[in-house]
């Protein structure tokens, strides 16, 4: 888990917690739709957040397990590698 601590993933309260800056608005929502979709084919879904029309937050921890594991580590890897992919600017 150190690697994601050093790609601007924190943990907070048993969660990890990344915040991205998209371009604008549009991008945003591409970016959460993505995130989205890889979510639902793993069976894991974040709690996803839109904030100043282009800014998102993703939250990811194992609710039924109280905490973060593997699969929260596998999604927030396939999140950065989501957003690497979109980077236009």
């Amino acid at each position: 888990m150190d690697i994601l601590l050093d790609q601007g993933w924190s943990e907070i309260d048993s969660k990890l917690v990344k915040n991205y800056e998209l371009p604008n608005f549009i991008e945003a929502i591409n970016f959460i739709n993505l995130v989205a979709s890889e979510a639902e084919n793993m069976n894991h879904h974040p709690d996803i957040k839109l904030y100043n029309y282009k800014n998102v937050r993703l939250i990811l921890t194992t609710h039924s397990k109280g905490k973060i594991t593997k699969k929260d580590i596998i999604l927030a890897k396939s999140i950065d590698k989501i957003f690497d992919s979109m980077k236009v600017f």
